[in-house]
């Protein structure tokens, strides 16, 4: 399928000159020269190229896709507007704020389609282009499927946060049987404020990010925040782990799945969940798991129970039913399952079977907690 977006003012900032070494597939008396692509990290990508003819230029467009996980092939053209002529300067700004930006290191591809007067028609190769963060010198540090890129701190700092990623790929795939299908590429910024500074509409709490579908993770540690870090970067390791298990174009799982998923891969819970999770079985103020199958309340005593119950639910289906149930649940969720038909195929419950169950279990782990 095909987008059409429209031209463009071109408000260069910051910028980062990608030249197409491809050259014009030449018709006669039509030829397209000099395609070159400039990144406005975070804002902007700009595209121009130099069209020539014998005869008036009438048609120009840009053709361009993204690499990221779809079911399907979608190719977005831009429509240049111009004056006819023998010589044009084709110009087009992507404006990412009207697609909610894109993460850093997407890879893209992008392409020229001229028409002249007489009806000669002239299209490029496609070219290449990574949508990289220039204005800081990232270095990179890979193993197996994960990559990760960082800019401050030494070697020691990406080999700890290496050997935690890989850590947790190893959990998971001994407690739920999931795995990495594609491989991932992870932005270590220095802070919170660095990473917001990548993105087109941050939220002021936004210390870490999973664009899922790109496979890529944003995330703010500083050398001296690791011990965080490590915990976080699992977080939203996970989400993509679990989104790549899961992904369909039927149905989402439940938030609650989704969020204790990433919440049992850092490890053990925090005294903050616990103790809130505490107060819940006291009071007699659990949620319920149907309303945890939507998002999340923004109040933070509400959201701590809320990621503590997801939690203990998921540790709940893995130490009451193993690992091979869990993936078995995974993998009737990327059926496109709907939620309670999920849980009866493989736990022979509903959801709220799935209710009565755990909370017996969580009242005796966390009923004592004072």
């Amino acid at each position: 399928m095909y987008k059409r977006i429209g031209v463009l003012a071109v408000v260069i900032l910051l910028l980062f000159s990608v030249l197409s070494p491809a050259a014009a597939q030449v018709q006669t008396g039509l030829t397209v020269s000099e395609s070159a692509a400039q990144i406005d990290f975070p804002l902007k990508l700009n595209f121009g190229a130099k069209v020539t003819s014998d005869a008036d230029v009438t048609d120009v467009r840009l053709r361009y896709k993204t690499e990221q996980f779809s079911y399907a092939d979608v190719t977005s053209e831009a429509l240049i507007e111009f004056v006819p002529a023998r010589t044009v300067d084709a110009k087009w700004s992507f404006e990412l704020r009207k697609i909610g930006g894109l993460p850093p290191g997407t890879n893209l591809e992008y392409w020229w389609l001229a028409k002249n007067a007489r009806g000669e028609t002239v299209e490029t190769r496609p070219t290449p282009l990574q949508f990289n963060d220039n204005r800081y010198r990232f270095r990179s540090l890979s193993q197996g499927k994960i990559t990760i890129f960082w800019y401050d701190g030494n070697d020691s700092f990406s080999r700890a946060l290496m050997d935690t990623a890989q850590n947790a790929l190893v959990r998971l795939g001994k407690d739920t049987g999931a795995s990495l299908e594609r491989p991932v590429k992870i932005y270590i910024y220095s802070g919170a404020r660095d990473l917001q500074g990548a993105m087109v509409f941050p939220q002021e709490w936004t210390g870490g990010v999973a664009y899922s579908q790109f496979s890529i993770i944003g995330i703010g540690i500083a050398p001296s925040q690791l011990a965080w870090g490590q915990g976080a970067m699992t977080h939203e390791l996970a989400h993509i782990v679990f989104f790549q298990m899961t992904v369909n174009p039927y149905n989402e799982p439940p938030v609650w799945l989704n969020e204790g998923f990433a919440m049992y891969a850092e490890g053990a819970l925090a005294p903050e969940y616990t103790n809130q999770l505490a107060r819940a079985l006291a009071t007699n103020s659990l949620f319920s798991v149907r309303s945890l199958s939507s998002p999340f309340s923004a109040f933070t005593e509400q959201s701590l129970q809320s990621y503590a119950q997801s939690y203990s639910l998921v540790d709940f289906l893995i130490r009451q039913y193993g690992s091979a149930k869990m993936l078995e649940l995974l993998n009737t969720f990327r059926r496109g399952s709907g939620y309670d038909e999920a849980f009866r195929k493989v736990y022979n419950f509903d959801m709220d079977g799935l209710d009565a169950q755990w909370r017996n279990f969580a009242k005796a782990q966390y009923g004592q907690i004072r």
